[in-house]
């Protein structure tokens, strides 16, 4: 019977014929050989719940955090199920263990000014830095679309509508959705398109090789204009997205419009952004109120 590391091999490429993200592949490709690793030799049949709960254990000794302990055992569920599917083994030993659960914190989010203050201060051009326009266009639509970083970086020019100033999304799961941007959005837009030139590269965001900006690119790019605008380095490009939709939501936008526009599968993930507004609020009657 093949060893563990040859079905992890099989599996991966099972995942990229299914068109899973290449993020997705790469975290599950590391985790199953951790888990690989942890057994040395065994083979796929010879798993059962105790190794999967022993695994978990050292995974508790190494002080992991709950959402890296939950995204490995998810994995492993994954894998095994794919195992069960081509025989190679009799059940799914992950999928009866109970998946650790995540503390409910609350998003750190930047105020419309701070947001603001960082944007504009990276339009005003006062670092020397070698494509401004399109680090201004990164962030205008960041903050302006609500964009997640994947997002944003698989966006071709063909996604741009120019006329009616919309953009075609692919979110999680390959789902598409049409997502509006604004005037100052436009005008970031139009600057780097001229700036960016003719090119054979269908990418919106070019690298300084000319092909396509990665997220960690984008992250490098929105760390030092944070860094040496903000002063803050912990800022990152999911920050523009908490700020996108919990300033919609403080200025009067529905819930459900958010929603959409933010593409959650599920309201309960959009809600936690009125949690965000009510921590906020009490913050200011805490301050504000003689009585507080």
């Amino acid at each position: 019977m093949p060893d563990v590391e040859t079905q992890i091999a099989r599996f991966l490429a099972e995942l990229k014929r299914n068109n899973v993200s290449a993020h997705t592949a790469k975290a599950y490709g590391s985790d199953l050989r951790q888990f690989a690793e942890y057994f040395a030799a065994a083979r796929p049949a010879e798993f059962d719940v105790i190794h999967v709960r022993e695994w978990l254990a050292d995974l508790y000794t190494q002080k992991l955090s709950a959402v890296s302990i939950r995204r490995k055992l998810a994995a492993l569920r994954v894998f095994f199920r794919f195992l069960v599917r081509e025989g190679l083994a009799n059940k799914n030993p992950a999928r009866v263990l109970r998946t650790p659960k995540i503390p409910k914190t609350l998003p750190q989010v930047m105020s419309v000014e701070q947001t603001n203050a960082l944007v504009d201060g990276a339009a005003a051009g006062n670092l020397e830095r070698p494509h401004p326009a399109r680090d201004v266009a990164i962030l205008e639509l960041l903050y302006g679309c609500g964009l997640r970083v994947s997002e944003l970086v698989g966006l071709s020019l063909e996604d741009l509508d120019h006329s009616e100033r919309w953009l075609r999304v692919r979110g999680k799961g390959r789902k598409e959705r049409q997502v509006p941007y604004g005037g100052k959005a436009a005008a970031a837009l139009e600057r780097y398109l001229e700036m960016r030139g003719a090119s054979r590269e269908t990418a919106l965001f070019l690298n300084h090789r000319g092909g396509r900006l990665t997220d960690r690119g984008v992250r490098a790019i929105v760390k030092l204009y944070a860094t040496l605008i903000a002063g803050d380095s912990s800022i990152h490009p999911h920050s523009f997205r908490h700020a996108f939709a919990t300033h919609l939501l403080s200025d009067g936008a529905d819930l459900r419009a958010i929603q959409e526009l933010l593409g959650h599968s599920r309201l309960s993930t959009t809600q936690k952004y009125t949690q965000v507004s009510l921590t906020d609020l009490m913050a200011v009657y805490d301050r504000a109120h003689p009585k507080a």
